[in-house]
């Protein structure tokens, strides 16, 4: 982490991650694309999701999660930032002369060799099918459909761990402590996903939040009576509702949100753990 002096109040407890291991080249242009800002609006022009809007303008990069280029060698040629997630890139130029962005595991290097196959050697970034790797090893952006790439296990520092194999199912540990069956011709990447110090990054002041598309989120208790549950009161007042609610008065805290019959509850070996530190 990159640590600042005090100049200011916000700039004391500021830290970013250091940058000085990825590749000071440009993003190469034929992968990037421009995605529209909606501000956490919808069609019709409401906003659906809040405190979202502004921020710097930035660039897709169109990422491969699926990996199809099956036996087909590739070497490392950069390490870049990513402003569209918490995980580093890596540009990957394959023998056929094609080039393509892939998440980059921890610890790769420029100039490493990676390959999708199902067998293949059990180092960071190669691609291999889950029924071949041994118990007790790390994977990430797995795939949870066979040929729809991967799905799970992406954001930055993030790794399962691979628990048992048996009856055409491999047993996944996740980061939430859940515990998952996922079919074994499923694909995975070997490793840990990069940039395993972001968790530890304290924006410092709220200037840089607004550059980062975050607007301001004002409490419930500061509000008036039309605007929310637990608006108005002279001074500073409890909530006045029973039960904790949103905005909109729906129950929150302790409410079960999960549906009933989601698809993935056959295969959920045991839950999270509840007292898992966050």
């Amino acid at each position: 982490m990159k640590h600042f002096k005090p100049t200011t109040p916000s700039r004391r407890h500021m830290t970013v991650v250091d940058y000085g291991d990825l590749s000071r080249v440009a993003p190469h242009k034929p992968l990037l694309i421009k995605l529209k800002s909606h501000a956490g609006r919808n069609h019709h022009g409401r906003i659906t999701t809040r405190h979202q809007g502004g921020g710097v303008k930035q660039m897709y990069r169109q990422v491969d999660f699926k990996h199809n280029k099956i036996n087909v060698v590739g070497r490392v040629e950069t390490l870049e930032y990513d402003p569209y997630r918490t995980a580093f890139l890596m540009r990957v130029l394959y023998k056929d002369g094609e080039r393509r962005y892939h998440l980059a595991p921890r610890n790769v290097k420029v100039g490493d060799s990676i390959i999708t196959a199902e067998k293949a050697e059990l180092v960071p970034g190669n691609r291999v099918a889950l029924k071949n790797i041994p118990v007790g090893y790390g994977v990430f952006n797995i795939e949870l459909n066979p040929g729809r790439g991967g799905a799970i296990v992406r954001s930055a520092g993030s790794q399962a761990q691979i628990l048992a194999q048996e009856d055409g199912y491999t047993h996944l540990k996740l980061p939430s402590s859940e515990v998952r069956r996922i079919l074994w011709t499923n694909f995975a990447s070997l490793g840990q996903v990069s940039n395993p110090d972001y968790n530890l990054m304290n924006i410092g002041k709220a200037g840089r939040s607004r550059l980062m598309g975050i607007r301001p989120t004002v409490r419930g208790t500061a509000m008036n009576p039309v605007d929310h549950p637990y608006g108005g009161g002279e001074g500073k007042q409890p909530r006045g509702t029973r039960r904790p609610k949103t905005l909109w008065g729906k129950v929150t805290g302790g409410h079960k949100t999960r549906k009933r019959k989601k698809w993935s509850n056959v295969v959920i070996v045991s839950r999270r753990s509840k007292n898992k530190k966050k």
